[in-house]
Formats: C-alpha cells, structure tokens, sequence
C-alpha cells in the first residue's frame, strides 16, 4: 500500500509543492494512509442496478422525529425496491447556501440527526456524501482560528491586496471575489470564491492538503461509498490565471485518488463542475486516475431545449459525441439537482438564440434567472431557477391538461435513464414536485424555488391519490425504473448508439457489456403522434415497458410516448 502511493504521489507532491515540502508532506500522507484498512483489489462497482436519488436530509419532515430518520422511512416505503442510492446532500453544520458553507466536515447538523442515523441509511442505500473543499463557512473553527493569526490556520486562507488585478479569475457568481475581515493582524482581504460566508481554502498550503484528506478517509469510514468534489474545479488559485482547471487542481484529484485506491479502491470519485462539456469532461484525467464519473452538466439543458422545440436533433448529436474515457469511467447523467438548470454548460452545443429562448421559458413558466460576473465587467445569464416539471410544461398548460404534462415530463426523465451512465434523480423530480415560489419569497434566494420542504405524510397522501400530478410522475418513473435495472443493456459502462430516426423522436441503442444483449429507447418528444421506421436487428422485439411484443419494422408511437424495445433473437 505505501509503495503504491509512494509511486504515484511523489511526483505529484513535487509538482505542487516543491521539493523541500514534498518529502515531508509524502511522509505525513503515508501516516494518515497508514492508519487506514487496506481494501481489496479495485473494481468498478457499478451496475444497471445503480440509481442515485439526490436529496437534502430535511426533504420530509415529520414531527418530534429527526429529519434523517424521516427519510429513511420514506425512501424504504417508496423506492427501495428501484433506487440502491442516495445523495444525501451536505448533512454537516452549516451557516449559510442550504449546507454547501460548512462549519465542521466532521460533524453530523444535530437539526438533522447523528451519524448514527447516516449508517443506518448506509445499510439500506450507497450513500455519496459531498467533500465541499473548495471553501468552508466564515463561522468554522478553521477561519476562526485564522482571524486570530492562530498557527496553522493562518495559512489556510488566501487574503490578496485588493489593488491587484484579478480581471482573469473566471467567476461563477455576481458577488465580489475578495471579502474584507479583520484579523488580528490587521485588515485582510480574503478570496471568497461563492459568497463571503465561503471562505476559499489554500489548496497551496500542503497541510491544508493533509487535512481534507483526513476528511475524506473519515467520509469513508462513517459509510461514503461514493465522494462528490463539490465545485472542486476551483480549487487552486493562482493570480494571472483564470483560476478554474488549473493543472495543480487535476493533481490534487489525482492524489486523491490515488489514497482511494489505496486504502477504499470500491469508493467512486465523482467531480461537480458546472462548465461547458470539453472542461466538464477533463476530470476523467486519462480514464484511470481522476474521476470515475462527471455530471453531465449538458443534458439537462439539453433536454428542456429538445421538449421546448419538439426536435431532438441538437440533444442527438451531442449524444452521439459521447465517449468514456476508460474501462472504468462513466457519466453522472441528471436533468435537476438541488441547483438549477445550468446555462453554460449548453454553449457551444446550442446557439445563443436557443439559450436565450431557453431563459424567456423560463421566466414565462414561472422561474428565474441567475446571473454571474464576467471579466469585462458585464454579467451574463448561469443558470435557470426553476422546478424540471414546470420547466418542461408551463404551469398554465399542466392545470388544463396535467394528463399530458406528466407524461411529457416522464418521457424527459426517461430520456436521462436510458443514456449511458448512472442516473441521478432528484428528488423533487421523483415525486413531481412544482415551483415552490413561497420558498422564495421567504429566503429571498432564488434557489429555492426547487427546494420545498415538504411534510412526509401529506406527501405519502398525495401519493396515494390516482389523480394527482406526483401520483403519476411517481408511477411514470417507478415504471421506467422496473424495467432499467432488470436489463443488462443499461449498464453504465455499456455502449450505445444514436439512430437518426425522426427528428420528433430521441433514439438511443444500448448495449450490454457482452454485446448480447441491446435495447433501442424511443422518445416522442413531440405532442403528435409519429411513424417510426426502426433500424435493423429490430425485427423482433419486446416492448420492456409494458410487454408487447412485435416483429414489424415499424412503431407507431402516440404523443411522448415512450417505448424500450428489446431485440429478441
């Protein structure tokens, strides 16, 4: 185990920090290694079984009842049967950004529950827990310890002469980047990537290094079978740069994985970098040392364009364009998260006629639009704030026709679990949840708007009513889930292929491991019916969804319908 690391992290120490501090910073990381349990030889544990529900621990309450312990209940009543996963988003002390500023990385919100209550979750689900270590909230020991000069935290942080020119940095906010503190030694201007209540760390400083990695083996030791790097794309500064990707950044990853590898080969790293898709794809590293999968950062945007137009034809050939970077790589794929839908990543893909059509949907259907600073001085549109349902189908259409909107929005979510990779679901998606304006006017953060708390027994009622909206996106989805994790062809790490058949209609071919075994996923993503001539190997098929059976060269497939077909020998 420590020759293994000693071989792969040397250099790369070397390359961060010098040779003075290398040396020393190898001989601490072997240490902190060393006290862990070696695992066994690395496998890539992920299957067609894998589905990953992204969810805040207080998603459901329940009184006198900790919020984790809600959930738990609930998941195991509703989806323990489809969904083997869950993102359980940060549960740690936090000041402020619903958790992502956090107070102690090693602590469990008491307002949630203890880690107790996370490995029991951890018995029934993988659980991906967020490594936030880009920053760390303004009331965390750490920066406490900083503004009173306390060795070694007064080291931990980047403070920048505010007279220095740092028109490059690459900003995914409006906010400034440098926040005013005063310290015990005096006035400090400190890099706050995110808000001022995020406080960037010095990736530079190699004992902040040791330190997140002592945090990351101790996710893995409470249960993390899967470690999201949240905004890690940020993590080293360096002025005269943009300060984003930075090669030091890959490094730090690598390192990471390899520590991984050493000691918790079966723990998948998973990067969050909500960038255009040749950037977004960068983590992969050389498909053995990075990331073993990247959100895909495109398709949500992507997809809400395919519906907004009724034309597939963009969303295909970037579909087509996939490729994993290695044996044991695959894609995060999600249409909605806990954030809303990301803009940028679409540029390059769509046009700028297209995005802006895209922000004007938004708005019209009820949402918002975030906005972040550019280096000229302008701003420009980031992200979409909005709920995935009431994006896809105005909110005025779903009262008059919510028997078509939620089958258009299924036929969406479908869309996302049939391409190669792992799905992630959201759960207000998985449930139907709308815009929760309410939540806005009350924080004031436009966010919110797809971040409802919602009480677990009026939800579990609304469930149980045939008609409602989040009955039958929940049934939709249930369905489509049955039918996923049963079929070798969905494999994360199996190809597909993109057919050109209609431009009302997304096909993907899937195929097993083997090669034996391949599924063709139709997608009507238009309100009239359509004529669908299928490719061959098609002559003989069943339907996955409901069972029919067929040997026509041809399908006939109703408004956003949506049809697996099977090749049957």
């Amino acid at each position: 185990m420590t020759t293994l690391l000693t071989d792969r992290g040397y250099a790369k120490l070397l390359a961060l920090y010098g040779e003075e501090q290398a040396a020393t910073t190898l001989a601490a990381l072997e240490r902190i290694v060393n006290l862990a349990q070696p695992a066994p030889e690395r496998t890539f544990p992920l299957s067609e079984r894998d589905v990953i529900l992204i969810t805040y621990g207080d998603v459901a309450r329940r009184a006198n009842e900790p919020p984790l312990v809600t959930l738990h209940q609930l998941l195991k009543r509703t989806i323990r049967d489809e969904i083997n996963s869950a993102h359980i988003l940060p549960f740690y002390p936090y000041s402020s950004d619903d958790g992502f500023s956090v107070i102690d990385f090693y602590a469990v919100d008491p307002s949630l529950g203890t880690w107790d209550d996370i490995r029991a979750l951890s018995q029934d689900f993988r659980l991906m827990f967020d490594a936030v270590f880009n920053h760390v909230s303004a009331k965390s020991a750490w920066f406490q310890a900083y503004l009173r000069m306390e060795p070694p935290y007064d080291e931990y942080f980047i403070s920048v002469d505010p007279q220095t020119d740092l028109s490059q940095v690459r900003r995914p906010r409006t906010l400034p980047l440098l926040t005013r503190f005063e310290t015990a030694a005096g006035e400090r201007h400190v890099w706050t990537t995110f808000s001022d209540d995020q406080i960037d760390l010095n990736a530079a400083n190699p004992d902040v290094l040791l330190d997140l990695i002592r945090v990351l083996l101790f996710y893995v030791e409470q249960g993390a079978s899967i470690i999201r790097l949240d905004a890690i794309a940020f993590l080293w500064k360096q002025i005269g740069t943009s300060c984003i990707h930075l090669p030091q950044t890959h490094l730090v990853i690598q390192l990471m994985r390899d520590v991984l590898d050493a000691v918790a080969p079966d723990v998948t790293v998973i990067t969050e970098t909500n960038v255009p898709h040749d950037e977004n794809i960068s983590y992969f590293g050389d498909g053995e040392n990075e990331a073993q999968m990247v959100y895909q950062f495109s398709l949500p945007p992507l997809t809400l364009h395919t519906f907004r137009t009724g034309d597939s034809s963009a969303l295909s050939r970037w579909a087509a364009s996939l490729r994993r970077a290695g044996e044991r790589t695959s894609f995060f794929n999600f249409t909605a998260s806990h954030d809303g839908i990301g803009v940028t990543p679409a540029r390059g893909i769509l046009s700028d006629a297209d995005i802006d059509a895209l922000i004007e949907l938004a708005e019209d259907h009820g949402g918002f639009v975030s906005y972040k600073a550019n280096s000229d001085g302008s701003r420009s549109p980031y992200e979409l704030n909005i709920s995935y349902f009431d994006a896809i189908t105005d909110p005025r259409i779903t009262a008059q026709d919510p028997d078509t909107a939620c089958k258009r929005f299924v036929c969406s979510q479908a869309i996302m679990l049939a391409l190669m990779g792992v799905p992630g679901i959201y759960f207000h998606s998985l449930f139907g949840s709308r815009n929760d304006v309410a939540g806005v006017e009350t924080t004031g953060r436009y966010r919110s708007i797809n971040r409802e708390k919602l009480d677990a027994d009026v939800l579990m009622g609304e469930l149980a009513q045939p008609a409602s909206v989040r009955q039958r996106v929940f049934e939709g989805y249930r369905r489509l889930l049955r039918a996923r994790i049963g079929e070798a062809a969905f494999h994360p790490l199996g190809n597909q292929q993109i057919h050109n058949l209609h431009p009302g209609v997304f096909a993907v071919e899937r195929m097993s491991l083997d090669g034996t075994q391949r599924v063709l996923a139709l997608h009507n993503v238009r309100g009239e019916a359509l004529h669908i001539d299928l490719p061959a190997g098609f002559g003989r098929w069943r339907n996955l969804l409901d069972g029919e059976e067929g040997s026509a060269r041809s399908i006939d497939l109703q408004p956003y319908e949506i049809a697996w077909l099977k090749a049957q020998r």
